[in-house]
């Protein structure tokens, strides 16, 4: 028989459970409420409710020795600050614990451990389909007014006159100009040119 041992040991060394229960404590006081199983809350609840007896207290003391347990000092001063002020009227009791039923799985049975004044934030309901259609067809037709208004303010372009003296057009196919045929060159200053005449002299007795 185990004799003079109290307190679960959780199936852990010493060093891992007390480092087990500082995450917790941490978690808990920066959430205000977590989910574990129910031997971890059974025997976190007891360390946490003198934590928060010390941030009641409100001394140099006090705060160190929560700083045994919660080594984040934005944690400590919420502690200090937030949540121990709301139970200067309390003697006792500031935790409880909500059991939820076996894990799927291993079957350990799950529990959750919040401050007694804790209360759940409603999510807001998101909108309706037919909600976001109108809101989209609303949203179009505004982008849509505004580009119309400016369209209509814009002046009409004048009609451009025709100018005096100009000849109407003509169909396609009419009033083609017809290339002229290339005229040969000749270089001014020149004469034609002639046959040139054999300076060979004639035979004797030929007319």
């Amino acid at each position: 028989m185990r004799h003079n041992a109290s307190g679960r040991k959780l199936g852990r060394t010493t060093a891992h459970r007390l480092a087990l229960f500082r995450n917790q404590l941490s978690s808990l006081v920066a959430q205000e409420r977590i989910i574990t199983t129910i031997s971890k809350a059974k025997e976190l609840r007891p360390l946490a409710e003198r934590v928060v007896t010390q941030g009641k207290r409100g001394t140099v003391h006090a705060r160190r020795l929560v700083g045994r347990w919660i080594q984040n000092r934005d944690l400590i001063k919420k502690l200090f600050d937030e949540i121990a002020p709301r139970f200067t009227s309390r003697a006792g009791g500031y935790l409880r614990i909500v059991r939820l039923g076996s894990r799927q799985g291993d079957g350990a049975e799950m529990a959750v451990l919040e401050f007694v004044d804790f209360q759940l934030k409603k999510k807001a309901a998101p909108p309706a389909a037919e909600e976001k259609a109108k809101k989209g067809k609303e949203a179009k037709e505004a982008k849509g007014a505004p580009e119309e208004a400016a369209e209509e303010a814009k002046p009409a372009k004048p009609a451009k006159a025709k100018a005096p003296g100009r000849k109407s057009a003509q169909p396609k196919g009419e009033g083609k100009k017809v290339k002229a045929e290339p005229k040969p060159k000749s270089k001014p200053g020149k004469a034609p040119a002639t046959a040139k005449k054999s300076t060979t002299p004639r035979k004797a007795g030929s007319s």
